[in-house]
């Protein structure tokens, strides 16, 4: 096709107001993805917008295996879905009370603020 660009998979970007660090969770307008390296704000960066992750969790957020989640890009964490939170993608294991990681597959599709 002569018009195919890329899978998709991995984005290029310029790092967030504050920079961003390996790993971190990112939401640039309609895009959610996780950080492939640390990157001062304005530098150019990959961001993961599909696969599975273990992202940062509200502690006393209680998720089961399948249950869709949303990030919270004010805490930096994911939470269950909720007003100003963005979809991201869906729970592959269950992570209750007091555990601070859920593991994630991120949907890859444009997201928005609850």
């Amino acid at each position: 096709m002569k018009n195919y660009i890329q899978e998709g998979r991995m984005i290029t970007i310029a790092a967030p107001a504050g920079g961003v660090t390996s790993g971190d969770g990112v939401v640039v307008g309609a895009l959610f993805g996780v950080a492939s390296k640390t990157a001062a704000a304005g530098e150019t960066l990959s961001i993961a917008t599909t696969g599975v992750f273990d992202l940062p969790k509200l502690a006393s957020a209680v998720i089961a295996v399948g249950d869709k989640v949303s990030w919270d890009d004010t805490a930096k964490q994911v939470n269950v879905p909720d007003t100003g939170r963005y979809p991201i993608g869906t729970a592959i294991e269950a992570a209750g009370n007091g555990a601070t990681i859920v593991r994630v597959r991120l949907d890859g599709i444009g997201t928005a603020a609850a």
